[in-house]
């Protein structure tokens, strides 16, 4: 019986496998391939700087992950959750 091998909910490649196709339509770009941590921070960071109508919950989100990516290893997990709880609401609230 094979495992899949897909990423733990909370870590970035988890959080870029779902959310980066989305952000990058929202700016008529492609999906970025596999992005790194900063490359995906960086596709929230420019999504917030063209649309206002999320942009509270898309700097908290840059703010949870750029915490996540330096901050202490075992608070990675909770910031990454939030800033997943703000991708969603701010997903919401464009559509």
């Amino acid at each position: 019986m094979a495992v899949s091998a897909q990423p733990a909910k909370n870590t970035f490649a988890a959080l870029s496998a779902c959310f980066s196709r989305e952000l990058a339509a929202l700016l008529s770009e492609d999906a970025p391939h596999d992005p790194t941590p900063n490359e995906f921070i960086d596709l929230v960071a420019g999504v917030r700087d063209v649309l206002n109508p999320a942009g509270g919950d898309l700097d908290d989100a840059v703010v949870h992950l750029t915490e996540a990516l330096n901050g202490p290893r075992e608070d990675r997990r909770e910031l990454l959750a939030r800033a997943r709880t703000n991708l969603r609401s701010a997903l919401e609230a464009i559509r």
